[in-house]
């Protein structure tokens, strides 16, 4: 079911809620938590798809915020609000409000949103792009208790994150974090299952992806070790390398969907480890509400400090390591000891003839004193 209103006001949108309800026989609220997304005009379809399908963990109410831009001054200068309200089979398993936000009551969009919120509920605020440097202190932000930005869109991520370092506050998070889980699980697990010293690690990825960095300063982060941080064509994280003091230890994925785990001493074995969508993301930081410690102490980590003094060697091949006919020296010879000299290819091949017919007067001797 859905509602349009027109230059209306935010005791009109709860009225329509309340009259949706109980025109699809529904009239009790059964929701856990206010998702309020800050969005544009061009992304608001997607970013409202992917919170309908999350809504199925997690019945919300969802508040889409759309700041349109005022093409004349005297648009800029009235004010008038538009909503959109959305229930039933239109919502997923909540509430959706859209709003959209025209003039001056574009830069006070808070006032809008607070008598929307549903009460005793948690507040989660979500901006797909644009996101503020500062999220903590943006109005909306100010509201919630979780935070989601995603650097991911950003036109420099490595950039946005040491910004983001610089402003983190206890329920900041960024749905680059979010993408790299399967992959810390993945490694966690794979060094649970040997006993050996990790001393390098480098990470392999496509150029300006953000998670490539958090991925590798969680690393450097947790096992204390150089990190290389090195390019590939993609799609987003290709491979990670881990050298220990028994084997290296690798997860490569090619095509984005499989990878592969190598362990030394153990047979390589096939890991599903497809790229998530949106939703699939929202979903998890939703799961959890609370601050996430471990995502705050590897952004404070720096980009900066990867790559320093990381140095990787290529194991040695195994095998006999000297061709036929070289000499072996063991380094460099004293005088005492004896000096490999080595042997003309002639003079080898000749040196068994020689000595077999050195070696035929002898026999014919020793046949002549028998024969007596």
């Amino acid at each position: 079911m859905k509602i349009d209103l027109t230059d209306t006001t935010a005791s009109k949108i709860n009225k329509a809620l309340v009259q949706g309800r109980r025109a699809i026989g529904t009239p009790a609220v059964g929701m856990v938590l206010t998702l309020v997304i800050v969005t544009d005009e061009e992304n608001a379809y997607d970013a409202l798809k992917a919170a309908n399908d999350a809504s199925r963990e997690h019945p919300s109410r969802t508040l889409v915020v759309i700041r349109r831009v005022s093409r004349s001054p005297r648009d800029r200068t009235s004010s008038r609000l538009d909503a959109e309200v959305r229930v039933g089979a239109d919502a997923g398993t909540g509430e959706t409000v859209v709003l959209r936000l025209y003039g001056e009551i574009v830069d006070h969009a808070q006032s809008v949103v607070l008598p929307l919120l549903l009460p005793d509920a948690p507040v989660v605020v979500w901006w797909p792009v644009n996101a503020p440097l500062d999220p903590a202190n943006d109005p909306l932000g100010a509201l919630a208790q979780r935070r989601v930005t995603d650097t991911y869109a950003a036109e420099q991520p490595v950039r946005e994150l040491t910004a983001r370092a610089d402003t983190y506050t206890p329920g900041d998070t960024d749905l680059s974090w979010t993408r790299i889980t399967p992959w810390r699980s993945m490694l966690a697990a794979a060094l649970d299952q040997v006993t050996c010293q990790v001393e390098a690690v480098e990470v392999e990825g496509e150029e300006f992806n953000p998670s490539c960095e958090l991925l590798a300063m969680w690393l450097a982060d947790r096992l204390e070790v150089p990190v290389k941080r090195s390019l590939s064509s993609g799609p987003g994280l290709t491979a990670v390398r881990m050298h220990t003091d028994c084997g290296p230890i690798t997860l490569d994925r090619a095509d984005g969907s499989l990878a592969t785990l190598s362990i030394e001493g153990q047979p390589d074995r096939a890991v599903a480890l497809k790229r998530r969508e949106t939703a699939e993301l929202i979903a998890e930081e939703l799961r959890r509400l609370d601050p996430d410690d471990t995502y705050a102490s590897a952004l404070r980590f720096g980009v900066e400090k990867l790559n320093d003094g990381a140095s990787f060697q290529e194991p040695a091949p195994t095998g006999d390591p000297v061709a036929k006919g070289e000499p072996v020296t063991t380094g460099q010879p004293s005088g005492d000891e004896p000096v490999a000299v080595e042997t003309p290819v002639e003079d080898a091949a000749k040196a068994p003839a020689q000595e077999a017919a050195a070696r035929e007067p002898v026999k014919q001797e020793s046949r002549k004193a028998a024969a007596k």
